[in-house]
């Protein structure tokens, strides 16, 4: 009797509980879209080092006759670490474009405004493009960067030259042609900076 007594209570608990209770999963909280405050700073932090650097140590290599652009190098450094979405980037680039405004940095008003945005552009598109050799090596920020300043460098450069040819005459092919090499050498100079800073950089920010 005390046997089937059992019996019935343990079918009873049976049809109340759940069939094949599963276990308790507490879901991973994802990063919100977005930039966060931290990204942010980082950025606001590196375009105004970008700003120091090519005032103080880009004049100094300019007069040597090297003309690196340490603010294309620091924008396409935040878009490698912050890794924004394609229109986030295209805000950094504008801002970086008003930080060449600046009097001490820019001796062509304007123009750097269309360069740094489509270079921020072109940063934002392929930051997401896988670029690694083996387990350790990315070699996205090094070829991100070398097109990003391409881009940015040959638009400055053709809008400059338009402007000089609209306005004093000239051989438009031989003026780009000049201005090739300065892109080209400022180009890898960006490349190769951001390449080597951004591998420490990435495991103090943990990205």
């Amino acid at each position: 009797m005390e046997q089937q007594i059992k019996r019935e209570v343990a079918t009873q608990v049976a049809a109340v509980s759940p069939v094949g209770a599963r276990k308790r999963e507490v879901a991973a909280p994802q990063k919100q879209a977005g930039l966060s405050t931290q990204d942010l700073i980082l950025i606001a932090v590196l375009l105004a080092a970008g700003a120091v650097l090519k005032l103080t140590v880009g004049s100094l290599l300019s007069s040597m006759g090297m003309k690196p652009n340490f603010i294309i190098a620091m924008y396409c450094l935040a878009i490698v670490l912050t890794r924004p979405k394609v229109g986030q980037a295209v805000v950094i680039g504008l801002l970086a474009g008003l930080v060449c405004q600046i009097p001490l940095l820019n001796a062509t008003p304007l123009l750097n405004i269309p360069s740094e945005v489509l270079g921020a552009l072109v940063c934002g598109l392929l930051v997401r493009v896988p670029m690694e050799i083996g387990d350790k090596l990315d070699l996205n920020p090094l070829a991100n960067t070398f097109a990003s300043t391409l881009v940015s460098g040959g638009v400055f450069a053709f809008l400059s030259v338009y402007i000089n040819v609209m306005s004093t005459g000239g051989d438009m092919m031989v003026a780009l042609a000049t201005y090739a090499a300065i892109v080209l050498g400022t180009a890898t100079f960006n490349a190769v900076l951001v390449q080597i800073l951004a591998l420490p950089l990435k495991k103090v920010l943990k990205r």
